[in-house]
């Protein structure tokens, strides 16, 4: 079994087993620092993934949100970038937009990743050099090239902040909680693009940084650089993912702004 047939597995099983410990009723605390809430599903999703993907290449090192940072992960030729549930309101709420996030990642890219949001029934997949799929067929970022009436994924109230030197125009503007299924909507054309104005961590992006660059989308931070994975501080300051002609104008709007990393 390859890492691509490895971690697309195990995000589905993981993904029945968080459904079933939601239907049985979730525990949950707030994070330290107020970095957002997080359930016994959270927890035990990640360490039955660990076990699963550890026990298979325990060669690897291993970086997920809901896990101590080890680092010697920092030492390992290939390592595991996982989000156990990205999306943790949305799946506390019973809304849809929660998924599984898994990357392989080598070198610092990211090379085999596994997108799945289970109460969608939709897969994203991909294989540096193999393109990336939804549900087994082929995606493909937008060809849309001007913002304006674009649909964007992001913070309706940043976007109308009267701050900006130059207004955004009239954009569908939509969001949804999981970070990774975000940029997997822009990476198969549904949406144009996604701002996020805000540090992220890697393992919100890494997955979807490979499915994005597979179908053509292109994902920065707000400066136009693009992301390394396996760092000493695993997080990067902002995200923007868009079609190829979507993502130089944002780029303009947006590159001007400081923002601490």
């Amino acid at each position: 079994m390859n890492d691509l047939e490895l971690i697309s597995e195990a995000a589905r099983t993981v993904g029945e087993t968080a459904r079933d410990l939601r239907s049985e009723g979730l525990r949950s605390r707030e994070k330290a620092g107020g970095m957002g809430p997080v359930t016994n599903a959270d927890l035990e999703v990640d360490a039955l993934l660990k076990a699963m993907l550890m026990q298979a290449r325990p060669e690897y090192g291993w970086l997920s949100e809901e896990t101590a940072d080890d680092p010697s992960r920092l030492e390992r030729e290939r390592l595991f970038v996982v989000d156990p549930i990205d999306g943790t309101v949305s799946f506390m709420n019973g809304k849809p937009y929660w998924a599984v996030s898994i990357a392989v990642v080598e070198a610092g890219r990211t090379v085999s990743a596994v997108v799945h949001a289970p109460d969608l029934d939709e897969t994203y997949e991909a294989q540096a050099g193999s393109g990336a799929r939804r549900n087994g067929l082929e995606v493909g970022a937008s060809d849309v090239r001007l913002i304006e009436n674009s649909g964007m994924l992001g913070d309706a109230k940043m976007f109308g902040h009267p701050a900006w030197p130059t207004p955004w125009p009239p954009m569908r503007i939509e969001t949804r909680n999981s970070i990774a299924y975000r940029l997997c909507l822009v990476a198969d054309g549904r949406f144009d693009a996604a701002l996020a104005l805000s540090a992220k961590s890697e393992w919100d992006v890494a997955a979807a940084d490979l499915i994005c660059a597979e179908a053509g989308a292109v994902l920065t931070d707000h400066k136009g650089r693009p992301f390394a994975y396996n760092k000493p501080v695993p997080s990067m300051p902002s995200v923007v993912c868009a079609a190829p002609g979507l993502h130089p104008l944002i780029l303009e709007r947006v590159r001007h702004i400081d923002l601490e990393r």
